[in-house]
């Protein structure tokens, strides 16, 4: 009581409006706004119903908005998408089911493999082939990247599989106001939307300002964020990396080294003007992903960086910090070493300014 006393006579601009929410309940939330928002606005999956969803992301969504807007499918990824595509399109084409805005939730993105012609082909590719006649306003989320203990078959990054495609727009949220603000964005969005999240942050909490706690709430897709000023040396990641690269940014600080630390949010439009602005102020850059090497993000963020203007700026060679190129082993400690760890960005960051 006495906290809650000092708390009520502090002027207002010394009050802290925050709370503390979990990446699952910011998830949570944002569904929960949009359903209640939009009654066009409806979420599909394997037990996302009355189960509550096998992450529990969809918890108590079916008892608030029953059958119509929250509605289990079987096991069959192949057949859950291919139906709300074809859902989408008889919005415009037959006028049944005006406008609607499906989520498809995939219990894992390693299970999209099954649905991934339906994804290409046909949500990704539709309103180009259309003239832009028909769109394709769906969102296709779920966890995403390396779990723990469920070796190769469960274990891969979607980022660059999803971010080499166009048509789509590939998100990849760190904290609980990514997820909260990039899902609300997401959803509103009239593209395909691929909204991979990571299965070890669901748990997660993190501050929620005031700010990012309204229903108004949203994060553009498109727009990485400075998570952490810095001036000798760029860090870029996405998803749980992102914590993995503060942790080592502050370990380095103690020893003189400040690292600029960028979450990206989106993987495909990606923010190359940010990545950059921070690579023409630090001279060097490092970037970390989960994915395998050939291929990946930080391949694509290298490749832009060498063919724009702050390849000029920069005093070493990009270096790149990835998951190992094997499938995921199974046993724990070969599957430590084959993702990236806080000492191997620290070594990598040592390395790239020869100290």
């Amino acid at each position: 009581m006495a906290a809650l006393r000092c708390f009520l006579f502090l002027p207002c601009s010394q009050r802290s409006l925050s709370v503390q929410v979990t990446v699952r309940d910011a998830l949570n939330q944002a569904m929960d706004e949009e359903l209640e928002r939009d009654d066009r606005v409806f979420l599909l999956g394997e037990e996302v119903a009355q189960y509550d969803g096998a992450y529990k992301v969809s918890r108590g969504l079916w008892k608030k908005y029953g059958d119509k807007r929250i509605i289990d499918t079987p096991i069959t990824e192949v057949g859950l998408v291919g139906l709300i595509i074809f859902r989408c399109f008889t919005a415009s084409r037959l006028r049944l089911f005006a406008g609607l805005r499906p989520i498809c939730e995939f219990m894992t993105f390693n299970f999209s493999m099954q649905a991934i012609d339906q994804v290409i082909n046909s949500a990704a590719k539709t309103y180009y082939m259309s003239a832009g006649l028909q769109s394709v306003p769906i969102v296709f989320r779920g966890p995403n990247g390396a779990s723990a203990g469920v070796a190769a078959q469960h274990s891969q990054c979607f980022a660059a599989w999803y971010g080499h495609c166009p048509g789509l727009k590939v998100v990849s949220p760190w904290n609980s106001e990514d997820a909260r603000g990039l899902l609300k964005s997401a959803i509103r969005d009239d593209n395909p939307v691929v909204f991979l999240e990571n299965e070890l942050m669901y748990g997660v909490p993190f501050e929620l300002s005031e700010e990012a706690q309204s229903k108004d709430f949203t994060v553009p897709i498109g727009k990485a964020k400075i998570e952490r000023q810095g001036n000798h040396i760029t860090l870029v990641s996405h998803s749980r990396m992102v914590g993995h690269c503060l942790d080592a940014a502050a370990v380095l600080a103690k020893e003189g080294i400040e690292c600029e630390v960028i979450n990206l949010r989106t993987i495909r439009p990606m923010d190359i003007e940010t990545i950059e602005a921070s690579v023409i102020k630090t001279n060097h850059l490092v970037t970390v992903e989960g994915g395998w090497p050939q291929f990946g993000v930080g391949a694509e963020i290298c490749a832009r960086i060498m063919e724009g203007p702050a390849f000029n700026y920069l005093d070493a060679p990009a270096v790149r910090v990835t998951g190992v190129d094997i499938p995921m082993p199974y046993a724990k400690i070969l599957e430590d070493h084959s993702v990236p760890q806080i000492k191997d960005i620290m070594f990598s960051v040592k390395k790239t300014l020869n100290v």
